[in-house]
């Protein structure tokens, strides 16, 4: 069968490719980034998301198509962010629409979900990132799967897909996602102290079965959490630290001083160039809401591993790829 992943040269679309070969499939991957997969069943097409002609000739006698591309930023407000996110979702939608695509698996996010409000539970009935205070990738996630809406009204066949905090190898050593940056810098004992709270952590390598599983079994115009395990920031760290015999976080300072802390430091940490204390990277630390994936366990058969097998396998890959 011959699919498409957008997104294809990002994180999730280098783990989500391989799985769609060894099942047979030839695939059209579609990312404006050079190729980072080698592989004879594997087209590499130069597509823009925002380009409804770009999108309609990429998709083209496609079967399913994997919708990946999200623009992430912890900025409270990114023009390009909120484009890619909504309008790039119904562009591409529309394409598919256009193209007889059978099925179209598209990729939102946990922050799809306000967690704020979330009352320390998420499910797929929680409330929405609707709230005008919100992070704008927040914001835009929640925007995108509105934006998705009308098109599967026009007909077509659609689920949505919400992952939590997805780590995990493979992932690119140049340009590693936050989490693993944390695992990296953790497992060579740079973190004598840790931000406290916790957040829902799940292995990329079970979001790229899930998005097959949505795919093969999933109901049109309904969402899936894609989760793993409740997971403080200290003990990731500690567990990637003692996989190399590396000295962990003594500490964590407690997340909710930081919250009630950051009307004073966000401020001076936007005039140093820094994200790391603000509302975008703290907010779920500090609401640390439980997330729910029994209806992707009952309606996809899907079932995450354990994050402390995913901490050795990070850290067993990213020693690798040093030693490379």
């Amino acid at each position: 069968m011959k699919v498409a992943v957008t997104g294809a040269a990002g994180y999730l679309g280098t783990n989500l490719i391989p799985l769609l070969v060894e099942r047979g499939h030839t695939v059209v991957a579609i990312d404006r980034a050079a190729p980072t997969l080698d592989d004879p069943a594997v087209t590499w097409v130069d597509g823009d998301v925002l380009d409804p002609a770009s999108m309609r000739a990429a998709l083209a006698e496609t079967e399913v198509v994997y919708h990946l591309v999200a623009l992430i930023t912890l900025a409270e407000r990114n023009d390009l962010a909120w484009r890619v996110n909504t309008d790039g979702v119904r562009v591409t939608a529309e394409a598919a629409l256009d193209a007889g695509v059978r099925r179209f698996v598209h990729t939102s996010s946990i922050h799809a979900f306000d967690q704020y409000r979330a009352g320390g539970h998420i499910d797929e009935t929680s409330a929405r990132s609707d709230e005008p205070g919100l992070p704008v990738y927040d914001r835009s996630k929640w925007a995108g799967e509105l934006a998705l809406r009308p098109v599967i009204e026009r007909g077509l066949d659609a689920v949505i897909v919400n992952p939590t905090g997805v780590f995990g190898p493979a992932d690119h050593p140049g340009r590693l996602s936050r989490l693993n940056r944390t695992a990296a810098e953790a497992m060579r004992g740079r973190i004598p102290v840790m931000i406290g709270g916790g957040f829902d952590l799940v292995d990329v390598r079970d979001v790229a079965q899930g998005l097959i599983l949505a795919g093969e079994k999933g109901r049109t115009g309904e969402n899936y959490l894609l989760g793993g395990t409740m997971t403080t920031m200290i003990d990731l760290c500690r567990q990637a630290a003692a996989r190399t015999g590396a000295a962990g976080p003594r500490f964590a300072i407690p997340a909710k001083l930081l919250g009630a802390l950051l009307p004073v430091l966000e401020p001076i940490g936007k005039r140093l160039g820094s994200d790391i204390v603000s509302k975008a990277a703290l907010g779920a630390l500090i609401s640390a809401p439980i997330v729910d994936h029994g209806k992707a366990e009952r309606e996809l058969g899907y079932h995450p591993r354990p994050t402390p097998q995913t901490i050795a396998d990070l850290v067993d890959f990213l020693q690798t790829a040093r030693r490379a």
